[in-house]
């Protein structure tokens, strides 16, 4: 019986590692739904066992159901029918309608609209093992987000109406932002919402490139304001599917197949305002979009995880040169790296989460608490805290998207020829990979959006706070060089601040980076101290009496010594290139790319 939960020792390990307890009492305000509701736990070690289970049934759920579908999913790929509806691949459906069973298509939503209420370290955890079974129904399982938008920022009458059905599984929802002339410039949307008489609202107009548009929820940035142009002329609108929206095409995509990309024309079609006129952009989308690269960052860490599995199966087992290719060097040393970048994906981005759970916990402080001391300090906890998610979201999306492109990459190459071919998932999960750090914002731009937090100070107190953590004496020369790699970045950041915003863009990502190596050696280091008792599988090549358990914490030593001493030097050739003050990507553009090449 297959579960991709219990099977995955890191996973596990970091459930325990992490300090659930204290994102669970934000989450549930301190409990005080006990009794309420079936689902409120009546304190920490309730909802972590509540965790534990839901996390348990949907990884059994999709090693026994959803992975077997996937391939075929793949191949059949959606319908769009002649009255512009959609039909979902015969898997998609069906997985769906199991995820709606399991009671998971409301994971983070309130208990009150019948959701779970589980803090988003929990649904990345979620969103990794949906993803490891089938990329593509992770598309419509992760936009969860949409109902999350609707709870923070719609009035009571619109929550009422849309987020029950959300949480039963009942309605799938989309976010309609890009335009055909709007891609990553969400300020260009053009499509225009406008107000009959009545003061009722409608949208007109084309939206592109659009996830599950199909759904039956569509979250719509339109342009309220006419003669204002940019972010501030935007608001956000609800609607439901129906005869004045069309999908008018389904993209013939490279991956995830089971996901349909559509084309929607809005002929005058009825909505709803969420929140505020003008604060569609600026306010609503962008949280919306920092929860959706969250997601896509989950995304990722499953379809690195599935290949890198393809991988390791078929390194062990085939021969060449009369030995299994995995005592080969140059695939051993391959494998690793795989494996490290996986697990450094995921350090980031359960950091990220955490550290998401503890600004969303702070703002219900702050909204509902009648303690003004302790709104006092939930006030001054959400400076910091807001600003570094806002530098770790990016940072994210960016870390675990890049690696899941190279990990899947990588897996083909272990292969070989077979990897080229259909008869093993890894060319798959290279074609559903590719997206990942395109939707949701580019690398480029996530990049651009992580630079700010390093060169403005965040990073910087961050890793001052993570130098201060408790650590085992194992670890003390790796911490040296941590701080020595801190003191590095710093003078990097403030020469590229000197220069201008442009240098610092243009050496944006040998900034992010570095900080990213720290950050991770600094999570390595505190797993290798941690606490948690537990044995993790190692390889025994064979040796019957080799060992074939080690405790983890120990495990996390060897990882943290070979990422941070390695990372060293590599800290070292990034921050020589920002220190190098070159600016021949401006001043010798056209002559190092020559001329626009003539397209045939």
């Amino acid at each position: 019986m297959g579960n991709f939960y219990r099977d995955n020792e890191d996973i596990q390990f970091l459930f325990r590692h992490m300090d659930l307890a204290r994102v669970a009492g934000l989450q549930e305000e301190g409990f005080k739904h006990a009794g309420q509701f079936d689902t409120a736990p009546a304190d920490a070690a309730e909802a972590i066992k509540n965790y534990d289970m839901v996390l348990d049934s949907i990884g059994k759920l999709s090693a026994e159901f959803i992975a077997p579908r996937s391939e075929a999913i793949d191949h059949e790929g959606n319908c769009l029918n002649p009255d512009g509806t959609v039909t979902y691949a015969k898997g998609i459906s069906e997985s769906l309608n199991a995820l709606a069973k399991a009671d998971v298509m409301g994971f983070t939503l309130p208990h009150r609209f019948g959701g779970l209420n589980f803090p988003n370290t929990i649904y990345s955890m979620a969103i990794e093992i949906v993803s490891r079974a089938d990329a593509s129904l992770m598309n419509i399982f992760g936009l969860q987000g949409i109902a999350e938008t609707i709870n923070f920022f719609a009035d009571e009458e619109i929550k009422q109406h849309y987020l029950h059905d959300f949480a039963s599984g009942k309605v799938t929802g989309a976010m309609v932002l890009t335009e055909p002339d709007a891609g990553s410039d969400l300020q260009a949307v053009k499509l225009r919402a406008f107000q009959d008489s009545a003061g009722n609202w409608f949208l007109h107009g084309v939206k592109r490139f659009i996830t599950n548009g199909c759904g039956e929820v569509l979250l719509v940035l339109a342009r309220s304001e006419p003669d204002r142009s940019g972010g501030l002329g935007l608001s956000l609108f609800v609607c439901d599917r129906g005869p004045t929206v069309r999908v008018r095409r389904l993209e013939d995509k490279l991956g995830i197949h089971g996901s349909p990309t559509c084309e929607l024309f809005f002929n005058n079609t009825p909505c709803k305002i969420i929140g505020e006129r003008q604060r569609g952009l600026v306010t609503y989308v962008m949280s919306l979009m920092n929860g959706a690269r969250i997601g896509i960052a989950g995304q990722s860490m499953g379809i690195a995880e599935a290949a890198y599995r393809v991988a390791r199966d078929y390194a062990a087992s085939r021969e060449q040169f009369g030995v299994v290719i995995e005592k080969l060097p140059a695939v051993r040393d391959l494998l690793i790296k795989m494996k490290m970048d996986l697990e450094a994906g995921r350090a980031l981005l359960y950091e990220t989460s955490w550290i998401v759970d503890h600004e969303i916990g702070l703002n219900k402080i702050i909204d509902n608490s009648d303690d003004k001391d302790k709104v006092k300090q939930a006030k001054q906890e959400l400076k910091f805290i807001k600003r570094l998610a806002g530098m770790l979201t990016p940072m994210s999306k960016y870390l675990c998207s890049e690696m899941c492109n190279r990990v899947s990459y990588d897996s083909i190459q272990v292969l070989g020829g077979s990897g080229y071919m259909r008869d093993y998932a890894c060319e798959r999960h290279a074609r559903d990979a590719r997206i990942t750090t395109i939707y949701e914002g580019t690398s480029q731009l996530q990049v651009v959006a992580a630079v700010r937090g390093v060169c403005g100070g965040t990073c910087e107190k961050y890793l001052a706070e993570l130098a201060g953590r408790p650590y085992s004496d194992s670890v003390k020369d790796l911490l040296a060089l941590l701080k020595e790699g801190s003191e590095t970045l710093s003078k990097c950041a403030a020469f590229a601040k000197e220069q201008g915003v442009d240098y610092m863009d243009l050496y944006g990502r040998q900034l992010v980076d570095i900080a990213i190596a720290l950050i991770n050696g600094y999570l390595f280091c505190g797993q290798a101290s941690s606490k948690v008792e537990m044995q993790a599988a190692v390889a025994n090549n064979g040796d019957p009496d080799a060992p074939k358990t080690v405790p983890m914490a120990k495990r996390k030593e060897t990882i943290a010594q070979r990422y941070i001493t390695r990372n060293a030097a590599l800290i070292k050739t990034l921050a020589e290139e920002v220190l190098s003050g070159d600016r021949s990507t401006f001043k010798e553009y056209e002559t190092l790319v020559g001329p626009v090449p003539e397209i045939m």
